[in-house]
């Protein structure tokens, strides 16, 4: 008989239900995928669907749900998570993925453009992890992987107001590491270093090029260099690693 104590994935330790949230395309859209494919069940939201989400709706009609969502909304954070456990069953790991980005120099960037970054990179974050927390600490188990970014730690021209997101998220992820550790629950961060998305798209194209210029691979990086990283924090493999920022940017910040 399976106890409060000693719960685990249901069916093996290798199956999760995990909410991603921004899963409509790049990253989390990837990620989607992949662990659909190692036979996850994965939930993802954003504020609209997107071609590639409508497919493994189909695709996956038992593994799969996509639900609207806004991370700028605490009601509407709340009645996904219900929905998605109504649905797939309880949570047993959360990616942290949407944010939005806004390169400008601080002294000219408008108030509300840096409201928005703080309330859906950080705040959003937060109040969704808080929601999903009640029942990984009922159950004593959990993985949280959080997407940072380069910018957490190295400083970059224009990103004032988003590196300062990044790095509460992972001030966050080292508090919630130490408080959730007894819980059986890890907390991780990766920090991807400049990748072809589309968010990064609407960068200054100068800006990235000096970027790729000086990383020592030589290019940006892909979905398909990361979604690795993230899917071993998810697994038993990883069960001992709490409390880190990972980073995965080509060398650049060696």
């Amino acid at each position: 008989m399976t106890t409060v104590s000693d719960y685990r994935p249901e069916n093996s330790a290798n199956c999760q239900v995990v909410l991603i949230s921004g899963g409509s395309r790049g990253l989390g859209l990837g990620l989607a995928k992949e662990l659909l494919s190692e036979g996850h069940r994965v939930a993802s939201f954003s504020r609209r669907p997107s071609a590639e989400v409508r497919s493994l709706l189909v695709d996956w009609p038992d593994g799969f749900r996509f639900v609207d969502g806004d991370m700028a909304d605490a009601e509407c954070l709340a009645a996904l998570v219900n929905t998605v456990e109504n649905t797939l069953g309880p949570i047993t790991a959360l990616v942290n993925n949407a944010g939005d980005v806004d390169e400008a120099v601080l002294a000219r960037q408008p108030i509300d453009h840096i409201d928005r970054l703080i309330t859906v990179n950080l705040r959003g974050t937060l109040l969704l992890t808080r929601q999903v927390l009640r029942g990984m600490m009922i159950r004593r188990y959990g993985r949280i992987v959080n997407i940072s970014s380069i910018v957490s730690g190295s400083g970059y021209k224009g990103t004032a107001a988003y590196s300062a997101t990044k790095g509460g998220i992972d001030a966050m992820t080292r508090a919630l590491a130490r408080e959730l550790g007894p819980r059986n629950i890890t907390v991780n961060s990766v920090a991807p270093g400049y990748m072809q998305t589309e968010m990064t798209a609407r960068m200054n194209p100068k800006h990235l090029d000096q970027i790729v210029r000086r990383t020592p691979l030589g290019r940006a990086g892909r979905v398909e260099d990361v979604v690795p990283v993230i899917s071993f924090l998810l697994s038993p493999g990883a069960s001992f690693i709490s409390g880190q920022t990972i980073r995965i940017d080509g060398g650049l910040s060696a």
